[in-house]
Protein backbone atom coordinates (compact mmCIF):
# COMPACT_ATOMS: atom_id res chain seq x y z
CA UNK A 1 0.00 0.00 0.00
CA UNK A 2 2.90 2.38 0.70
CA UNK A 3 3.38 2.94 -3.06
CA UNK A 4 -0.14 4.37 -3.43
CA UNK A 5 0.63 7.91 -2.30
CA UNK A 6 -2.88 9.31 -2.67
CA UNK A 7 -4.44 6.49 -0.68
CA UNK A 8 -1.82 6.88 2.06
CA UNK A 9 -2.42 10.63 2.21
CA UNK A 10 -6.18 10.11 2.64
CA UNK A 11 -5.57 7.62 5.46
CA UNK A 12 -3.18 10.02 7.25
CA UNK A 13 -5.53 13.00 6.89
CA UNK A 14 -8.45 11.00 8.29
CA UNK A 15 -6.26 9.50 11.06
CA UNK A 16 -7.74 6.14 10.17
CA UNK A 17 -6.50 3.55 12.68
CA UNK A 18 -7.56 0.72 10.36
CA UNK A 19 -4.38 1.36 8.38
CA UNK A 20 -1.98 1.14 11.34
CA UNK A 21 0.57 -1.50 10.42
CA UNK A 22 -0.24 -1.36 6.70
CA UNK A 23 2.27 1.45 6.14
CA UNK A 24 4.27 4.07 8.06
CA UNK A 25 4.62 7.79 7.47
CA UNK A 26 8.13 9.28 7.61
CA UNK A 27 8.37 13.05 7.97
CA UNK A 28 11.34 14.57 6.17
CA UNK A 29 11.40 17.80 8.17
CA UNK A 30 11.42 16.22 11.62
CA UNK A 31 13.16 12.89 10.98
CA UNK A 32 10.43 10.89 12.73
CA UNK A 33 8.03 8.23 11.53
CA UNK A 34 4.42 7.75 12.63
CA UNK A 35 1.48 5.44 12.30
CA UNK A 36 -1.37 6.67 10.02
CA UNK A 37 -3.58 7.45 13.02
CA UNK A 38 -1.03 9.71 14.74
CA UNK A 39 -3.02 12.47 16.54
CA UNK A 40 -0.65 15.32 15.58
CA UNK A 41 -1.46 17.72 12.75
CA UNK A 42 -0.40 16.00 9.50
CA UNK A 43 2.63 17.54 7.78
CA UNK A 44 2.53 18.90 4.24
CA UNK A 45 2.30 16.19 1.60
CA UNK A 46 5.67 17.13 0.12
CA UNK A 47 7.29 16.45 3.51
CA UNK A 48 5.88 12.90 3.80
CA UNK A 49 7.27 9.65 2.44
CA UNK A 50 5.73 6.26 3.06
CA UNK A 51 7.43 3.02 4.04
CA UNK A 52 6.10 -0.54 4.28
CA UNK A 53 7.62 -1.37 7.68
CA UNK A 54 9.00 0.19 10.83
CA UNK A 55 12.33 -1.45 10.02
CA UNK A 56 12.44 0.35 6.67
CA UNK A 57 11.83 3.68 8.43
CA UNK A 58 14.59 2.98 10.93
CA UNK A 59 16.97 1.89 8.19
CA UNK A 60 16.28 5.16 6.35
CA UNK A 61 17.34 7.10 9.46
CA UNK A 62 13.95 7.99 10.97
CA UNK A 63 13.13 7.58 14.65
CA UNK A 64 9.83 6.52 16.20
CA UNK A 65 7.28 9.20 17.11
CA UNK A 66 6.97 9.55 20.89
CA UNK A 67 3.31 10.49 20.60
CA UNK A 68 1.80 7.66 18.55
CA UNK A 69 4.50 5.02 19.14
CA UNK A 70 4.31 3.42 15.68
CA UNK A 71 6.55 0.57 16.76
CA UNK A 72 3.66 -0.76 18.89
CA UNK A 73 0.97 -0.76 16.18
CA UNK A 74 -0.61 -4.11 15.20
CA UNK A 75 1.35 -6.09 12.65
CA UNK A 76 0.46 -6.02 8.99
CA UNK A 77 -2.46 -8.36 8.20
CA UNK A 78 -0.69 -9.15 4.93
CA UNK A 79 1.38 -11.84 6.65
CA UNK A 80 -1.75 -13.60 7.88
CA UNK A 81 -3.53 -13.91 4.57
CA UNK A 82 -0.59 -14.81 2.33
CA UNK A 83 1.42 -18.02 1.99
CA UNK A 84 4.24 -16.76 -0.25
CA UNK A 85 7.93 -16.46 0.62
CA UNK A 86 7.72 -12.96 2.14
CA UNK A 87 4.76 -13.80 4.38
CA UNK A 88 6.31 -17.05 5.59
CA UNK A 89 9.59 -15.24 6.29
CA UNK A 90 7.81 -12.52 8.28
CA UNK A 91 5.99 -15.09 10.40
CA UNK A 92 9.29 -16.80 11.19
CA UNK A 93 11.02 -13.49 12.02
CA UNK A 94 8.16 -12.66 14.40
CA UNK A 95 8.69 -16.07 16.01
CA UNK A 96 12.34 -15.18 16.70
CA UNK A 97 14.04 -17.48 14.19
CA UNK A 98 16.58 -14.87 13.04
CA UNK A 99 17.61 -14.14 16.64
CA UNK A 100 18.05 -17.85 17.40
CA UNK A 101 19.34 -19.24 14.12
CA UNK A 102 20.46 -16.23 12.08
CA UNK A 103 19.60 -15.48 8.45
CA UNK A 104 21.07 -18.84 7.30
CA UNK A 105 18.63 -20.61 9.63
CA UNK A 106 15.74 -18.57 8.25
CA UNK A 107 16.76 -19.41 4.68
CA UNK A 108 17.18 -23.11 5.49
CA UNK A 109 13.66 -23.31 6.94
CA UNK A 110 12.20 -21.65 3.86
CA UNK A 111 14.27 -23.64 1.37
CA UNK A 112 15.83 -20.61 -0.32
CA UNK A 113 19.29 -19.06 -0.35
CA UNK A 114 20.10 -16.19 1.99
CA UNK A 115 20.60 -13.96 -1.05
CA UNK A 116 17.09 -14.72 -2.33
CA UNK A 117 15.58 -14.01 1.10
CA UNK A 118 17.44 -10.69 1.35
CA UNK A 119 16.40 -9.65 -2.15
CA UNK A 120 12.73 -10.51 -1.66
CA UNK A 121 12.37 -8.75 1.71
CA UNK A 122 14.25 -5.66 0.53
CA UNK A 123 12.06 -5.42 -2.57
CA UNK A 124 8.79 -5.65 -0.65
CA UNK A 125 9.56 -4.28 2.80
CA UNK A 126 12.51 -1.99 2.25
CA UNK A 127 14.54 -3.88 4.86
CA UNK A 128 16.33 -7.20 5.09
CA UNK A 129 15.81 -9.90 7.72
CA UNK A 130 18.48 -8.52 10.07
CA UNK A 131 16.90 -5.05 10.05
CA UNK A 132 13.43 -6.51 10.58
CA UNK A 133 14.69 -8.59 13.50
CA UNK A 134 16.49 -5.53 14.90
CA UNK A 135 13.24 -3.55 14.86
CA UNK A 136 11.57 -6.36 16.78
CA UNK A 137 14.41 -6.43 19.34
CA UNK A 138 14.03 -2.68 19.82
CA UNK A 139 10.33 -3.07 20.59
CA UNK A 140 11.05 -5.94 23.00
CA UNK A 141 13.65 -3.77 24.73
CA UNK A 142 11.14 -0.98 25.12
CA UNK A 143 8.60 -3.34 26.66
CA UNK A 144 11.15 -4.62 29.16
CA UNK A 145 12.42 -1.13 29.98
CA UNK A 146 8.92 0.17 30.67
CA UNK A 147 7.41 -2.84 32.43
CA UNK A 148 10.22 -4.33 34.55
CA UNK A 149 12.89 -3.24 36.98
CA UNK A 150 15.53 -5.45 35.40
CA UNK A 151 19.06 -4.00 35.36
CA UNK A 152 19.81 -2.62 31.91
CA UNK A 153 22.62 -5.10 31.28
CA UNK A 154 20.35 -8.07 31.97
CA UNK A 155 17.58 -6.46 29.99
CA UNK A 156 19.80 -6.00 26.92
CA UNK A 157 20.53 -9.71 26.64
CA UNK A 158 16.93 -10.65 27.45
CA UNK A 159 15.79 -8.53 24.49
CA UNK A 160 18.14 -10.41 22.19
CA UNK A 161 21.03 -7.96 21.83
CA UNK A 162 24.57 -9.32 21.65
CA UNK A 163 26.06 -6.52 23.76
CA UNK A 164 25.03 -3.67 26.03
CA UNK A 165 26.63 -1.19 23.68
CA UNK A 166 24.52 -2.38 20.73
CA UNK A 167 21.45 -2.23 22.96
CA UNK A 168 22.17 1.37 24.01
CA UNK A 169 22.94 2.51 20.46
CA UNK A 170 19.81 0.89 19.02
CA UNK A 171 17.46 2.33 21.65
CA UNK A 172 18.90 5.83 21.17
CA UNK A 173 18.67 5.54 17.39
CA UNK A 174 15.13 4.15 17.24
CA UNK A 175 13.49 6.12 20.05
CA UNK A 176 15.74 9.20 20.36
CA UNK A 177 15.98 8.48 24.09
CA UNK A 178 18.44 6.57 26.21
CA UNK A 179 17.21 3.43 27.99
CA UNK A 180 17.23 5.29 31.31
CA UNK A 181 15.19 8.15 29.83
CA UNK A 182 12.66 5.67 28.46
CA UNK A 183 12.28 4.09 31.90
CA UNK A 184 11.90 7.48 33.55
CA UNK A 185 8.99 8.30 31.20
CA UNK A 186 7.17 5.04 32.00
CA UNK A 187 4.36 5.44 34.57
CA UNK A 188 4.93 2.42 36.79
CA UNK A 189 7.57 -0.10 35.74
CA UNK A 190 6.65 -2.27 38.66
CA UNK A 191 6.64 -5.85 37.35
CA UNK A 192 9.30 -8.19 38.63
CA UNK A 193 11.71 -10.12 36.44
CA UNK A 194 9.91 -12.91 34.64
CA UNK A 195 6.42 -11.44 35.24
CA UNK A 196 5.19 -8.92 32.69
CA UNK A 197 1.89 -7.15 32.09
CA UNK A 198 1.48 -5.99 28.52
CA UNK A 199 -1.18 -4.48 26.26
CA UNK A 200 -1.72 -6.31 22.97
CA UNK A 201 -3.35 -3.94 20.46
CA UNK A 202 -5.78 -5.00 17.74
CA UNK A 203 -7.82 -3.47 14.96
CA UNK A 204 -11.46 -2.81 15.72
CA UNK A 205 -14.12 -4.08 15.66
CA UNK A 206 -13.18 -6.94 17.92
CA UNK A 207 -15.64 -9.58 19.11
CA UNK A 208 -14.17 -11.72 21.92
CA UNK A 209 -17.16 -14.02 22.35
CA UNK A 210 -16.39 -16.84 19.93
CA UNK A 211 -12.64 -16.39 20.36
CA UNK A 212 -12.42 -16.82 24.13
CA UNK A 213 -15.54 -18.99 24.18
CA UNK A 214 -13.88 -21.50 21.87
CA UNK A 215 -10.60 -21.52 23.79
CA UNK A 216 -12.34 -21.95 27.14
CA UNK A 217 -14.83 -24.59 25.96
CA UNK A 218 -12.08 -26.76 24.46
CA UNK A 219 -9.47 -26.10 27.17
CA UNK A 220 -7.38 -29.12 28.17
CA UNK A 221 -7.26 -29.40 32.00
CA UNK A 222 -3.77 -28.78 33.32
CA UNK A 223 -2.68 -26.94 30.16
CA UNK A 224 -5.47 -24.36 29.81
CA UNK A 225 -8.10 -22.81 32.03
CA UNK A 226 -10.56 -19.93 32.27
CA UNK A 227 -10.03 -18.14 35.58
CA UNK A 228 -11.26 -14.74 36.83
CA UNK A 229 -12.14 -13.46 33.38
CA UNK A 230 -8.88 -14.58 31.75
CA UNK A 231 -7.85 -17.41 29.47
CA UNK A 232 -4.69 -18.93 30.89
CA UNK A 233 -2.38 -21.56 29.43
CA UNK A 234 1.15 -22.91 29.55
CA UNK A 235 3.64 -22.19 26.77
CA UNK A 236 6.56 -24.30 25.56
CA UNK A 237 9.21 -21.78 24.43
CA UNK A 238 12.71 -21.99 22.90
CA UNK A 239 14.60 -21.26 26.14
CA UNK A 240 12.16 -22.56 28.73
CA UNK A 241 8.46 -22.37 29.42
CA UNK A 242 5.92 -19.76 30.41
CA UNK A 243 2.35 -19.09 31.47
CA UNK A 244 0.16 -16.49 29.81
CA UNK A 245 -3.10 -14.95 31.02
CA UNK A 246 -5.09 -13.14 28.31
CA UNK A 247 -7.97 -10.87 29.26
CA UNK A 248 -10.23 -9.11 26.73
CA UNK A 249 -10.88 -5.39 27.22
CA UNK A 250 -12.65 -2.95 24.86
CA UNK A 251 -9.47 -1.54 23.30
CA UNK A 252 -6.73 -4.14 23.87
CA UNK A 253 -5.93 -7.59 25.23
CA UNK A 254 -4.35 -7.48 28.67
CA UNK A 255 -1.53 -10.02 28.62
CA UNK A 256 0.27 -11.23 31.72
CA UNK A 257 3.32 -13.35 30.99
CA UNK A 258 5.35 -15.36 33.47
CA UNK A 259 8.52 -16.66 31.83
CA UNK A 260 11.36 -18.82 33.06
CA UNK A 261 13.69 -17.04 30.60
CA UNK A 262 13.04 -13.46 29.49
CA UNK A 263 14.75 -14.14 26.16
CA UNK A 264 11.48 -15.83 25.22
CA UNK A 265 9.44 -12.61 25.53
CA UNK A 266 9.20 -11.72 21.81
CA UNK A 267 8.33 -15.31 20.90
CA UNK A 268 5.69 -15.49 23.63
CA UNK A 269 4.11 -12.21 22.48
CA UNK A 270 4.10 -13.38 18.87
CA UNK A 271 2.41 -16.65 19.79
CA UNK A 272 -0.22 -14.94 21.95
CA UNK A 273 -1.05 -12.56 19.11
CA UNK A 274 -1.26 -15.47 16.70
CA UNK A 275 -3.46 -17.46 19.11
CA UNK A 276 -5.98 -14.62 19.23
CA UNK A 277 -5.62 -13.62 15.55
CA UNK A 278 -4.88 -10.05 16.65
CA UNK A 279 -3.25 -8.95 13.39
CA UNK A 280 -6.38 -9.62 11.37
CA UNK A 281 -8.06 -6.82 9.41
CA UNK A 282 -11.74 -7.12 10.40
CA UNK A 283 -12.79 -4.22 8.16
CA UNK A 284 -11.55 -6.06 5.07
CA UNK A 285 -12.90 -9.44 6.20
CA UNK A 286 -16.34 -8.27 7.29
CA UNK A 287 -16.69 -5.94 4.31
CA UNK A 288 -16.17 -8.86 1.95
CA UNK A 289 -18.45 -11.28 3.80
CA UNK A 290 -21.23 -8.66 3.93
CA UNK A 291 -21.54 -8.89 0.16
CA UNK A 292 -23.32 -12.24 0.66
CA UNK A 293 -26.94 -11.61 1.69
CA UNK A 294 -26.95 -14.75 3.85
CA UNK A 295 -23.88 -13.75 5.86
CA UNK A 296 -24.56 -10.01 6.02
CA UNK A 297 -27.06 -10.21 8.96
CA UNK A 298 -24.65 -12.43 10.91
CA UNK A 299 -21.78 -10.01 10.38
CA UNK A 300 -23.91 -6.96 11.24
CA UNK A 301 -25.13 -8.61 14.44
CA UNK A 302 -21.64 -9.22 15.88
CA UNK A 303 -18.82 -7.91 13.66
CA UNK A 304 -15.13 -8.45 14.27
CA UNK A 305 -15.01 -12.19 14.87
CA UNK A 306 -11.53 -13.69 14.91
CA UNK A 307 -10.33 -17.23 14.23
CA UNK A 308 -9.12 -18.99 17.41
CA UNK A 309 -5.72 -20.37 16.49
CA UNK A 310 -2.96 -22.06 18.53
CA UNK A 311 0.41 -21.44 20.19
CA UNK A 312 1.76 -24.85 19.11
CA UNK A 313 0.95 -26.35 15.72
CA UNK A 314 1.99 -29.91 16.62
CA UNK A 315 -0.09 -29.79 19.80
CA UNK A 316 -3.18 -28.76 17.88
CA UNK A 317 -2.69 -31.51 15.28
CA UNK A 318 -2.65 -34.09 18.08
CA UNK A 319 -5.76 -32.56 19.62
CA UNK A 320 -7.51 -32.55 16.24
CA UNK A 321 -6.98 -36.30 15.94
CA UNK A 322 -8.21 -36.83 19.50
CA UNK A 323 -11.34 -34.87 18.59
CA UNK A 324 -12.27 -36.94 15.55
CA UNK A 325 -15.93 -37.98 15.73
CA UNK A 326 -16.26 -37.34 19.48
CA UNK A 327 -17.75 -34.57 21.58
CA UNK A 328 -15.78 -31.59 22.86
CA UNK A 329 -15.89 -33.02 26.38
CA UNK A 330 -14.58 -36.41 25.23
CA UNK A 331 -11.73 -34.79 23.30
CA UNK A 332 -10.74 -32.82 26.39
CA UNK A 333 -10.75 -36.00 28.48
CA UNK A 334 -8.49 -37.85 26.03
CA UNK A 335 -6.08 -34.91 25.88
CA UNK A 336 -6.02 -34.50 29.67
CA UNK A 337 -4.99 -38.15 30.08
CA UNK A 338 -2.03 -37.65 27.73
CA UNK A 339 -1.06 -34.45 29.53
CA UNK A 340 -1.11 -36.04 32.97
CA UNK A 341 0.86 -39.08 31.87
CA UNK A 342 3.38 -37.54 29.46
CA UNK A 343 3.43 -33.74 29.85
CA UNK A 344 6.22 -31.85 31.59
CA UNK A 345 5.08 -30.55 35.01
CA UNK A 346 5.12 -26.81 35.76
CA UNK A 347 4.42 -24.68 38.82
CA UNK A 348 1.53 -22.23 38.74
CA UNK A 349 1.12 -20.35 42.03
CA UNK A 350 -1.60 -18.14 40.49
CA UNK A 351 -3.91 -20.87 39.22
CA UNK A 352 -4.50 -24.51 38.35
CA UNK A 353 -2.14 -25.13 35.44
CA UNK A 354 0.04 -28.17 35.98
CA UNK A 355 1.72 -29.29 32.73
CA UNK A 356 3.07 -28.42 29.32
CA UNK A 357 1.39 -30.34 26.52
CA UNK A 358 3.50 -33.41 25.62
CA UNK A 359 5.95 -33.08 22.75
CA UNK A 360 5.63 -35.33 19.67
CA UNK A 361 8.86 -37.01 20.76
CA UNK A 362 7.33 -37.92 24.12
CA UNK A 363 4.10 -39.15 22.55
CA UNK A 364 6.01 -41.24 20.01
CA UNK A 365 7.33 -43.32 22.93
CA UNK A 366 3.84 -44.13 24.25
CA UNK A 367 2.69 -47.73 24.07
CA UNK A 368 -0.29 -47.66 21.64
CA UNK A 369 -2.11 -50.25 23.72
CA UNK A 370 -2.15 -47.80 26.62
CA UNK A 371 -4.27 -45.32 24.64
CA UNK A 372 -7.94 -45.57 25.58
CA UNK A 373 -9.44 -44.94 22.14
CA UNK A 374 -10.62 -46.93 19.12
CA UNK A 375 -7.92 -48.85 17.27
CA UNK A 376 -8.22 -46.83 14.05
CA UNK A 377 -7.87 -43.47 15.81
CA UNK A 378 -5.02 -44.91 17.87
CA UNK A 379 -3.22 -45.80 14.64
CA UNK A 380 -3.87 -42.33 13.26
CA UNK A 381 -2.45 -40.69 16.38
CA UNK A 382 0.68 -42.85 16.56
CA UNK A 383 1.38 -42.29 12.85
CA UNK A 384 0.99 -38.54 13.23
CA UNK A 385 3.29 -38.20 16.24
CA UNK A 386 5.90 -40.44 14.61
CA UNK A 387 6.00 -38.22 11.52
CA UNK A 388 6.12 -35.08 13.67
CA UNK A 389 8.88 -36.51 15.87
CA UNK A 390 11.16 -37.60 13.02
CA UNK A 391 10.66 -34.36 11.08
CA UNK A 392 9.04 -35.93 8.01
CA UNK A 393 5.98 -33.76 8.73
CA UNK A 394 6.64 -30.16 9.75
CA UNK A 395 3.85 -27.92 11.05
CA UNK A 396 4.74 -24.31 11.76
CA UNK A 397 4.16 -20.67 10.95
CA UNK A 398 6.27 -21.16 7.81
CA UNK A 399 4.22 -24.07 6.46
CA UNK A 400 3.12 -24.00 2.86
CA UNK A 401 -0.65 -24.34 3.31
CA UNK A 402 -1.66 -26.39 0.21
CA UNK A 403 1.40 -28.66 0.34
CA UNK A 404 0.99 -29.35 4.07
CA UNK A 405 -2.69 -30.13 3.62
CA UNK A 406 -1.80 -32.69 0.95
CA UNK A 407 0.76 -34.31 3.26
CA UNK A 408 -1.83 -34.52 6.03
CA UNK A 409 -4.41 -36.12 3.76
CA UNK A 410 -1.85 -38.75 2.79
CA UNK A 411 -1.66 -39.97 6.40
CA UNK A 412 -3.92 -42.90 7.39
CA UNK A 413 -7.05 -41.77 9.19
CA UNK A 414 -6.82 -38.17 7.97
CA UNK A 415 -9.93 -37.05 6.16
CA UNK A 416 -10.92 -33.58 4.92
CA UNK A 417 -12.26 -32.41 8.31
CA UNK A 418 -9.03 -33.17 10.20
CA UNK A 419 -6.79 -31.64 7.53
CA UNK A 420 -9.03 -28.59 7.17
CA UNK A 421 -9.33 -27.87 10.88
CA UNK A 422 -5.53 -28.07 11.22
CA UNK A 423 -5.19 -25.70 8.25
CA UNK A 424 -7.70 -23.32 9.82
CA UNK A 425 -6.45 -23.20 13.40
CA UNK A 426 -2.84 -24.43 13.36
CA UNK A 427 -1.47 -23.32 9.99
CA UNK A 428 -3.42 -20.04 9.97
CA UNK A 429 -4.90 -20.36 6.48
CA UNK A 430 -7.59 -17.62 6.35
CA UNK A 431 -9.37 -19.46 3.52
CA UNK A 432 -9.62 -22.87 5.19
CA UNK A 433 -13.16 -24.20 5.11
CA UNK A 434 -14.98 -27.05 6.94
CA UNK A 435 -17.87 -28.19 4.73
CA UNK A 436 -18.05 -31.58 6.47
CA UNK A 437 -18.17 -30.13 10.00
CA UNK A 438 -21.40 -30.95 11.82
CA UNK A 439 -21.80 -27.41 13.15
CA UNK A 440 -21.32 -25.93 9.67
CA UNK A 441 -23.83 -28.32 8.13
CA UNK A 442 -26.39 -27.47 10.82
CA UNK A 443 -25.83 -23.76 10.21
CA UNK A 444 -26.18 -24.27 6.47
CA UNK A 445 -29.50 -26.04 6.96
CA UNK A 446 -30.72 -23.29 9.30
CA UNK A 447 -29.76 -20.54 6.83
CA UNK A 448 -31.05 -22.28 3.72
CA UNK A 449 -27.59 -22.95 2.29
CA UNK A 450 -26.69 -26.23 0.51
CA UNK A 451 -26.07 -28.98 3.03
CA UNK A 452 -23.90 -31.40 1.06
CA UNK A 453 -20.13 -30.71 1.31
CA UNK A 454 -19.61 -30.33 -2.45
CA UNK A 455 -22.56 -27.99 -2.95
CA UNK A 456 -21.71 -25.94 0.15
CA UNK A 457 -18.09 -25.59 -0.99
CA UNK A 458 -19.29 -24.33 -4.36
CA UNK A 459 -21.68 -21.89 -2.67
CA UNK A 460 -18.85 -20.63 -0.43
CA UNK A 461 -16.59 -19.74 -3.36
CA UNK A 462 -17.77 -16.14 -3.08
CA UNK A 463 -16.47 -15.94 0.50
CA UNK A 464 -12.87 -16.49 -0.58
CA UNK A 465 -10.22 -15.62 0.60
CA UNK A 466 -11.88 -15.33 4.02
CA UNK A 467 -13.75 -18.62 4.39
CA UNK A 468 -12.12 -19.33 7.78
CA UNK A 469 -13.89 -16.23 9.10
CA UNK A 470 -17.15 -17.28 7.46
CA UNK A 471 -16.83 -20.49 9.50
CA UNK A 472 -16.84 -18.40 12.69
CA UNK A 473 -20.05 -16.60 11.67
CA UNK A 474 -21.72 -19.87 10.69
CA UNK A 475 -20.74 -21.53 13.96
CA UNK A 476 -22.22 -18.54 15.82
CA UNK A 477 -25.74 -19.51 14.71
CA UNK A 478 -25.65 -22.38 17.24
CA UNK A 479 -25.97 -22.20 21.02
CA UNK A 480 -22.79 -24.24 21.64
CA UNK A 481 -20.59 -22.90 24.48
CA UNK A 482 -17.80 -22.10 21.98
CA UNK A 483 -19.84 -19.09 20.87
CA UNK A 484 -20.17 -17.35 24.22
CA UNK A 485 -17.70 -15.49 26.40
CA UNK A 486 -17.35 -17.49 29.62
CA UNK A 487 -18.68 -15.97 32.82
Amino acid sequence: MHTDTERCLRAVRSKDARFDGWFFTAVLTTGIYCRPSCPVVPPKPENMVFHPSAAACQQAGFRACKRCRPDTSPGSPEWNRRADLTARAMRLIADGVVDREGVPGLAARLGYSTRQIERQLLAELGAGPLALARAQRAQTARLLIETTRLPMADLAFAAGFSSVRTFNDTVREVFALTPKELRARAPEPGASAGALTLRLPFRTPFNPDNLFGHLAATAVPGVEEWRNGSYRRTLRLPHGHGITALTPTPDHIACRLTLTDLRDLPVAISRCRRLLDLDADPAAVDGHLRTDPVLAPLVDKAPGRRVPRTVDEAEFAVRAVLGQQVSTAAARTHAARLVTAHGDPVDDPEGGLTHLFPTPEALAEVDPEALAMPRTRRATLTTLVRHLADGSLALGVDSDWPATRERLLALPGFGPWTADVIALRALGDPDAFLPTDLGIRRAAQHLGLPSTPAALTARAAGWRPWRAYAVQYLWATDDHPINFLPV
